[in-house]
């Protein structure tokens, strides 16, 4: 029996709207104000490893103190009072049960910010698992360890696992992993490379039907 994983930030609820115009318009700035910082680098990476990446490859110009708990404080914000879920996310999630398929929430998110979404939106019991990239010590997306992970904890080989992706590293991730792609475009991102993704979906109806399709 096949397995559907969800990313969480851009798919489960639409918070990369929010989460792209606060790093564009207001940390990065602060963070690496001499450069333009393209978001395709580091969009699906924790948010920590951001900015151990933006040490290395440009320098920063405030403290990675400072950076969490920016971080955080925009996080309660987005995820409390802003961001909406996904449209019909509800009926997508009871059609799976209904048919016996394995579903989890894995996102490069803290735990703490997954549980907003999860009481926020009343999803409690609603995943059969539920990962953060948090909860394993090894490389962020594009590298596929979180999804090998996931795979592990549900007990489904990973060419058997539907992913639903947004971001580039995401997409990729997913793919190295050998897992079935479905990448949820979103204007936020822009036109960034979805190549490696098996198939790519525009609309919340597109992408329940291509779920359902994936798992027959």
């Amino acid at each position: 029996m096949p397995a559907v994983l969800f990313d969480m930030d851009g798919v489960l609820v639409d918070s990369e709207d929010y989460w792209v115009d606060f790093q564009r318009e207001e940390i990065l700035p602060e963070t690496v104000p001499d450069e333009d910082v393209d978001l395709a680098e580091t969009s699906g990476m924790n948010f920590r490893e951001i900015y151990d990446y933006l040490e290395a490859e440009y320098g920063t110009a405030i403290s990675r103190e400072e950076w969490i708990r920016r971080f955080n404080a925009a996080a309660e914000e987005i995820y409390t009072e802003r961001a909406a879920a996904l449209d019909g996310l509800d009926d997508l999630l009871a059609d799976l049960e209904d048919r016996g398929v394995t579903t989890a929430l894995v996102s490069s998110s803290p735990h703490d910010w997954i549980g907003m979404v999860i009481e926020r939106f009343d999803l409690e019991g609603e995943f059969d698992r539920v990962i953060s990239a948090d909860d394993i010590d090894a490389a962020s997306k594009p590298a596929p360890d979180v999804f090998e992970h996931a795979a592990d904890e549900i007990g489904v080989p990973t060419d058997e696992c539907v992913v639903v992706e947004d971001s580039e590293n995401g997409i990729e991730a997913a793919a190295r992993a050998g897992t079935i792609v479905v990448a949820y475009r979103l204007d936020a991102h822009g036109d960034i490379d979805r190549s490696s993704a098996d198939t790519v979906v525009d609309s919340p109806a597109e992408l329940r039907e291509q779920v359902m399709k994936s798992i027959r």
